[in-house]
C-alpha cells in the first residue's frame, strides 16, 4: 500500500470513528435520557373500566402463583379475561376454582387441532373480541404486577387522543450470565423505546405490559399483516398503529411488571432468534433509527481499536471514547434507578460491544433459515 492509499485509507476510518461518535452522543445525550426528565401531568382523574388479558398455554404454576394479584388489583371497574390455550395441565381446573372467588374473572378456551393455526396472536384476538371494555391492558401468566396499582398507574394514561400506554415489563435478577444478558438487554431496550415515544417516533412495546383501546385492534383488523409470524403481537402492532399524538408511557415502579428471563442459552437464543425476525417488517422511518444506532455502536469499537493499534491522533481517538463511555454510564446508571434496575452498570460496556454482533448473527440465520424455507 502506497502512501496515497494509506492516507485515504485513515482519512476513511477517522471519518467513520466520527461519525459514530457524532450518532451515538446525538442518541445517549437526546433520545434515551428522556425518561430521566419525563415528569407526567394527569388532570383527568376518571377511572376508565379496564379489560385485562392474559394468554396461557400450560401455565397452571404461573397463573396460581400471579393470577390472584391481578385479581386484587385496587381498581373499581375490571375484568379479567384468560384465554386457556389448548393447555394440557390443570390450568383449566385452576381457573374454574379461581371464578368461584373471584366474579370478575372470565375465560375462554382454544382446543387444540391441526386447523387451527397455532400461536399467542390467535389466542389474543380471542381475549380481545371477548373483552367487555374498550381498554385492554396485555400481560403474560409468568408476569407479576409490582402492586395493587397497576391497573391504575396504566389507565391513568387513558386521556385525550392517547390510544396506546406502553409499560415496562422487566425480569427478576437471578443469578447467572443468561440473567444478566436478558435483562440488560430489556434494560436498553426500555431506554430505546420509551426515548423514541418521548422524542415523538413511537415504535414498539412489550406484551408483558402494553394497554390500548380494543377498537383501535379492529379499526386495523388486529395482526392480519403479519399473522404469519410467530412474533410481533406487540412490537409489530405497536409499529404498525402508534403515532407520536397517540401513543403514551408509564414508568411509576407500582405500574412495572416482573417476570423470569429465559435460564439457558439455547433457550435465549432461540427466544431472541423469534423476537428478531419481526424487525424486517418495521415502518422504514423505524428501521432507520432502530438500524441507525445499532449500525453505528458496531463501527464504532472496531474504528477505535484499529486507530489506537495505529498510535494516529492518539488522544482525540482516546478522548472521544471516554468521553462516550462517561455518558453512556451516567445515563446507563440514572436509568436504572428510574427502571428500578440493579447491577448493570459494570457489565454494560461490554455487553454495549457483544450484542449487536450476536443479534446481526442471528438476523443473517433467520434470513438463511427463510431462505431456505421459501426454496423448499
Amino acid at each position: 500500500m502506497n502512501l496515497t492509499d494509506y492516507n485515504i485509507v485513515f482519512q476513511s476510518l477517522i471519518a467513520v470513528y466520527g461519525g459514530c461518535f457524532i450518532i451515538q452522543i446525538i442518541y445517549w445525550s437526546l433520545v434515551f435520557p428522556k425518561i430521566l426528565f419525563y415528569r407526567p401531568v394527569h388532570s383527568n382523574i376518571r377511572r376508565f373500566p379496564v379489560s385485562v388479558i392474559i394468554c396461557a398455554r400450560d401455565e397452571e404454576a404461573n397463573l396460581r402463583a400471579n393470577l390472584p394479584l391481578i385479581l386484587e388489583q385496587d381498581y373499581p371497574e375490571y375484568e379479567v379475561v384468560v384465554v386457556n390455550d389448548a393447555s394440557e395441565d390443570g390450568t383449566e381446573v385452576l381457573l374454574v376454582d379461581l371464578q368461584r372467588q373471584y366474579s370478575h374473572l372470565r375465560t375462554s378456551f382454544i382446543r387444540g387441532g391441526d386447523h387451527i393455526r397455532e400461536g399467542k396472536k390467535l389466542a389474543l384476538t380471542v381475549g380481545i373480541k371477548a373483552a367487555k371494555h374498550d381498554w385492554v391492558l396485555l400481560t403474560d401468566a409468568d408476569c407479576k404486577p409490582g402492586s395493587n396499582q397497576w391497573i391504575y398507574y396504566m389507565q391513568r394514561n387513558f386521556t385525550g387522543d392517547n390510544k396506546i400506554v406502553l409499560g415496562y415489563g422487566g425480569y427478576r435478577r437471578r443469578r447467572g450470565l443468561v440473567n444478566l444478558v436478558s435483562r440488560y438487554e430489556t434494560f436498553f431496550t426500555a431506554l430505546q423505546y420509551f426515548g423514541m415515544t418521548l422524542a415523538g417516533h413511537p415504535y414498539m412495546g412489550t406484551g408483558r405490559n402494553l394497554a390500548y383501546r380494543r377498537s383501535l385492534f379492529f379499526e386495523n383488523k388486529g395482526f392480519a399483516a403479519h399473522y404469519e409470524l410467530a412474533s410481533g403481537d406487540d412490537d409489530l402492532f405497536i409499529n404498525e398503529v402508534a403515532r407520536k399524538d397517540n401513543t403514551a408511557i408509564e414508568i411509576r415502579p407500582e405500574s412495572f411488571t416482573w417476570s423470569d428471563a429465559e435460564k439457558t442459552w439455547k433457550d435465549w437464543y432461540y427466544q431472541k432468534k423469534r423476537h428478531l425476525t419481526t424487525g424486517p417488517r418495521y415502518r422504514f422511518a423505524s428501521k432507520l433509527v432502530v438500524g441507525l444506532e445499532l449500525m453505528s455502536r458496531m463501527l464504532f469499537y472496531p474504528a477505535f481499536i484499529v486507530l489506537v493499534a495505529s498510535q494516529a491522533l492518539t488522544a482525540y481517538v482516546l478522548g472521544f471514547f471516554i468521553f462516550r463511555m462517561l455518558l453512556t454510564g451516567v445515563i446507563i446508571k440514572l436509568g436504572m434507578g428510574r427502571l428500578h434496575e440493579k447491577y448493570l452498570l459494570l457489565p454494560s460496556p461490554l455487553l454495549d460491544f457483544a450484542l449487536p454482533w450476536v443479534h446481526l448473527f442471528m438476523v443473517f440465520s433467520n434470513y438463511v433459515a427463510t431462505k431456505r424455507a421459501r426454496w423448499k
